[in-house]
């Protein structure tokens, strides 16, 4: 793989570097090592609401000023944060919990400063997403990350409607208010019986974590009205693989294709066949390949 160095060429001189450091999404105890040094030794923290990220900080003894960086902001802080890098001041970017840029602010922040010629190093740590993946027990290897849905009903539909087919775990993160909408919506567009693991307050005093099909879990949902609390993540299974018999041609149907093949081309035998026949036409176009050889 190649690497990509990410040298301040744009900013001469400069030694600032931009740390993204993911906080806990709940329990204060999986902040890393590494994130508390590096917190505490940076000259200044952007983060997504200083109210939430205050008591994180002063829990750990991390006094560096803090200034707000949110999805309302965030292009006009950049530019401060661009210019502070420049002065040779490090800064830490965090958000109200988690990995920043993911479903949170962040993002544009990085891409200004890499488009500057600055240094950005990652701080890894939590992240919902991969939290409740790593507790879903879905084997299948690729994963599709939504983040979330619209708040519109009719958005919210078409987007699911255009996921239902992935061959892929799909994870979505959900507000409390629309949980029950979402897994209805879900159920009645990808079928019931797909499985689901739902998260809630991962990681936090009343972390649920319930694994079923989706339309159990619309009932589980009704059913308590706890379950209508907190903070969500869901990880959907595949769609399944739907597998066609071949149904080979009749000895007949063979022939008459044979001899179609000999005055049209292969596309007008077959839709010639097709209407003769009802079969698929991607079945006949098959046929019709291995007839006519190569």
């Amino acid at each position: 793989m190649t690497h990509i160095p990410l040298h301040a060429s744009a900013l001469p001189g400069s030694e600032g570097t931009l740390y993204v450091v993911a906080t806990p999404i709940g329990n204060l105890g999986d902040l890393t090592l590494r994130a508390i040094e590096v917190l505490r030794k940076v000259d200044l923290i952007a983060a997504e609401d200083t109210r939430t990220s205050r008591p994180l900080l002063d829990h750990f003894g991390i006094m560096a000023p803090l200034i707000s960086l949110h999805q309302h902001n965030e292009r006009e802080k950049a530019q401060l944060l661009i210019r502070k890098l420049q002065e040779g001041h490090s800064v830490a970017l965090i958000s109200d919990a988690g990995t920043p840029a993911i479903s949170d602010p962040g993002a544009r922040v990085v891409d200004e400063v890499l488009n500057a010629g600055g240094k950005v190093v990652p701080i890894p740590g939590v992240s919902a997403v991969t939290t409740l993946l790593s507790v879903a027990g879905m084997t299948c290897p690729q994963f599709y990350f939504h983040g979330f849905l619209p708040a519109k009903k009719g958005e919210r539909q078409r987007q699911i409607q255009s996921l239902g087919n992935l061959d892929a775990v799909v994870v979505f993160y959900e507000a409390p208010h629309r949980i029950l909408a979402t897994l209805t919506v879900l159920a009645q567009e990808w079928g019931g019986a797909r499985r689901v693991t739902l998260g809630r307050e991962l990681t936090k005093r009343f972390e649920t974590l319930h694994r079923s099909t989706l339309e159990e879990a619309v009932l589980w949902v009704q059913a308590d009205p706890n379950q209508q609390r907190g903070e969500f993540v869901l990880a959907i299974e595949p769609a399944p693989v739907v597998v066609q018999a071949a149904t080979a041609l009749e000895p007949s149907q063979e022939r008459w294709l044979a001899v179609l093949l000999t005055r049209l081309p292969v596309k007008e035998a077959v839709q010639l066949m097709g209407e003769a026949t009802g079969l698929p036409r991607n079945q006949l176009y098959a046929e019709a390949l291995r007839v006519k050889g190569p």
